[in-house]
């Protein structure tokens, strides 16, 4: 679905005539001036510039259409920033920022998602070490001492397999 949204979008801009520097400027003075009504223009006309950017960060664990939405956004900001110097090395620079941004969000949230996964399978294997030498299911204080954590700790990663389970289930 996310690729599909993506494809869309490059047919969609492929119509969109892009801004040279001269038209850049034009705008961007006029936009400075007061004139609100060429905001639109300076950024459409800037959108393929994006896409170029954008390509550079394909397949570094961001899906395509949630880079565009980060890189159209840091575009947006760039034209209302901007105050002096080359406006496309600008928008370069803020559209890189931005995307290297959501990669660096993305493989935090990735590598915590494993640190997770990680626990709560430790957690199961521990469980099942302990209730065969146990004879019966250890309990929080237990399980916490031989997994060297707090009680809360593992009280959390059980709600964690918890909540994950009714997800599936439903």
């Amino acid at each position: 679905m996310q690729e599909d949204v993506f494809q869309m979008y490059l047919e969609e801009i492929k119509e969109i005539e892009s801004c040279d520097a001269a038209e850049n400027e034009t705008l961007l003075r006029q936009f400075r001036e007061g004139n609100r009504a060429v905001k639109d223009r300076l950024v459409e006309g800037n959108l393929k510039l994006v896409l170029e950017i954008v390509r550079d960060y394909l397949g570094r664990g961001v899906p395509g259409g949630d880079l565009v939405q980060e890189a159209n956004m840091a575009l947006l900001l760039a034209v209302g920033e901007y105050e002096e110097g080359i406006f496309e090395d600008y928008v370069r620079d803020k559209v890189k920022d931005a995307l290297q941004a959501a990669v660096e969000d993305q493989s935090r949230e990735q590598e915590a998602a494993e640190k997770v996964l990680g626990q709560v399978n430790r957690l199961k294997d521990v469980s099942q070490e302990m209730a065969k030498e146990l004879g019966r299911e250890a309990s929080v204080e237990e399980l916490a001492d031989r997994m060297r954590l707090t009680g809360d700790e593992v009280r959390e990663i059980m709600k964690l397999t918890l909540d994950a389970m009714s997800v599936v289930g439903n």
